[in-house]
């Protein structure tokens, strides 16, 4: 029963790894091809990119698992997700894309912003960094716990061995393959498997719901209203500050480096093309997503099934109503859901201790090719660090996301949007916005104050850091220099 879903698994590491291979022959020579691709992305790929890049297993986990336990109310995180994906194309996307070869052309963002603000370029690049490598480690395990679950899921007891369980196996594995493409072909590679990974993602969410709604067994005789009170209801139970919980996940997209690293990188004059593909890919994952939630819950209540992990129902259909081989196809795309974040995470991470770090304070006269290969060594230690964290078996995919997504919003987002939009933006304000983003959210998460007022901590954060930067760079003396305002005009 299990040696078709093998095959298809294999199969499919075997294709990421020989993108990796194809990869390193195109665009590793130097470090702006092994970081940025050459600046030449098809808008396809890079719409595909980032969309991948963003969604993780959330998209196939933390989403359907949501639906699942609540209904249909869990979707407005989808809507605000939406919504905040569109205008980050408008208003981001082609200034960012213009504006990091303006300012000496930028490889990564805290490049940008060191060459935005000179008067605090060193301050502003350790601090982006720092940021970027907290987070990022965070939000590189969930993927991780994601890999873990999956394999402990869809394989139980077959795959652990030598003390180890299924799920660490599943952890272990992950990483494994997703360092080895990363590693040996960049940002072209990461780049190239994730439009694979997002094509495999939407067959299957738009497959998924259609075969638990009309397959064998199915609940599209069944009325989804019976599951629970409220079930189909979006409004259902929903309080001001839930709704404003919810929606608000939008406002992170402004801030998530994995995701915005991919305007620089799109070929000139692409992003309009980029912007409709990506929406449009976005639009079908959402939708088949809540659609797994929903039938998935309503194919259980009809079957008399038990789901102990409400995250884990894509994983239990999949085995459920699928040919094995078709099953190792659904299984891989959750894996590509996972896979393509982890990578373009491990790759922005890496590109921030070698650029922002090594650069500045080891060796600031490094040749591309140790760069390049700084680089690889940087992607492996952010993995052990993840892995470690993931090493948890009882942490929670969307927790994890949300925690990294709110960190990131909070301190990258105003900060993006102003350094891109207001000519009159300080460094200093730069700094200011950047370390109170942050740090609202830090606090905000340890503090349990977003457990005692249901206030998602990107809110207090985004307004705190935007508040930062307006009133901070009002009071800077001297206003930027001529040289900054001339590029940016």
């Amino acid at each position: 029963m299990q040696t078709g879903t093998l095959i298809s698994l294999a199969l499919y590491f075997i294709l990421m790894i020989a993108i990796g291979l194809f990869a390193w022959r195109k665009s590793t020579a130097d470090s702006e091809g092994y970081l940025l691709g050459g600046r030449n992305l098809h808008p396809a790929v890079a719409a595909l990119s980032a969309g991948a890049s963003d969604m993780s297993g959330w998209l196939l986990l933390g989403l359907p698992g949501a639906l699942y336990a609540a209904g249909l109310v869990e979707a407005w995180i989808g809507i605000g997700l939406f919504v905040g994906a569109l205008v980050n194309w408008i208003v981001v996307a082609p200034r960012l894309r213009k504006q990091t070869v303006e300012y000496g052309n930028a490889l990564t963002i805290p490049e940008f912003l060191a060459n935005r603000f000179p008067d605090r370029a060193v301050a502003l690049r350790v601090a982006s960094a720092i940021i970027i490598v907290l987070f990022f480690a965070v939000y590189s395990a969930a993927g991780l716990v994601g890999g873990g679950k999956l394999f402990e899921t869809a394989f139980a007891g077959m795959l652990g061995g030598a003390g180890m369980s299924d799920y660490m196996f599943g952890v272990w594995l992950t990483a494994g393959v997703v360092l080895a493409y990363t590693m040996v072909g960049g940002f072209l590679a990461v780049s190239l498997t994730d439009f694979v990974q997002g094509c495999i993602m939407l067959v299957a969410l738009v497959l998924m719901p259609l075969v638990v709604m009309f397959g064998e067994g199915g609940s599209a005789g069944a009325s989804l209203t019976q599951v629970q009170p409220g079930f189909l209801d979006i409004g259902y139970g929903l309080t001001f500050i839930g709704f404003l919980s919810a929606v608000t996940w939008g406002l992170g997209y402004f801030g998530q480096p994995h995701i915005i690293v991919r305007f620089m990188a799109v070929r000139e004059g692409g992003i309009p093309a980029a912007r409709n593909i990506g929406m449009a890919w976005m639009g079908v994952c959402l939708l088949g997503a809540i659609g797994v939630g929903l039938a998935g819950r309503a194919y259980v209540e009809r079957n008399g099934l038990v789901v102990d992990d409400p995250e884990t129902i894509f994983i239990v259909l999949a085995n459920l109503l699928f040919h094995p081989l078709i099953t190792g196809f659904l299984l891989a795309a959750l894996l590509a859901a996972i896979m393509s974040t982890i990578s373009s995470q491990l790759l922005v991470a890496s590109s921030s201790l070698t650029e922002d770090f090594y650069r500045l304070f080891v060796r600031r006269d490094a040749s591309e090719h140790e760069r390049v290969n700084v680089g690889r060594l940087s992607v492996l230690v952010v993995a052990l660090a993840a892995i470690a964290i993931a090493s948890d078996r009882d942490s929670q995919v969307l927790g994890l996301v949300s925690n990294a997504w709110a960190g990131f919003g909070a301190a990258f987002g105003p900060l993006i949007i102003l350094s891109l939009t207001w000519k009159r933006m300080t460094g200093a304000g730069a700094l200011a916005g950047l370390v109170t983003g942050a740090g609202v959210v830090i606090f905000w998460i340890f503090s349990g104050l977003g457990g005692e007022t249901g206030i998602y901590e990107i809110i207090p954060g985004f307004i705190a850091a935007w508040l930062a930067i307006f009133g901070v760079s009002l009071v800077t003396t001297p206003a930027p220099p001529r040289t900054t305002q001339s590029a940016f005009d």
